[in-house]
């Protein structure tokens, strides 16, 4: 028996994390310090990140999860002849 887990949980780098998420990889590395995701150090010190715990993340953090949906409310569009140029 070699002691490693069958099934190990998949890692994630930070510049993978912030691929998904569209941000910078150092804002990453900040997410880790405030504790909005947990890190792992590998031997050599770099952080690696949970896939479950950033799946669940990024689908607490999609547009669709914190909009409530009223179908009673029309989605917004512009407004007739476009907007005025900037």
């Amino acid at each position: 028996m070699s002691g490693r887990d069958p099934d190990p949980e998949q890692l994630l780098t930070p510049s993978e994390v912030a691929a998904l998420f569209r941000v910078d990889p150092k804002t990453v590395t900040r997410w880790a310090k405030a504790g909005k995701l947990t890190s792992i150090r590998t031997l050599g010190g770099h952080r690696r990140y949970r896939a479950s715990e950033v799946h669940a993340l990024l689908d607490a953090q999609s547009p669709s999860a914190n909009v409530p949906t009223n179908p009673s409310v029309p989605p917004y569009t512009a407004p007739p002849g476009g907007f005025p140029p900037r």
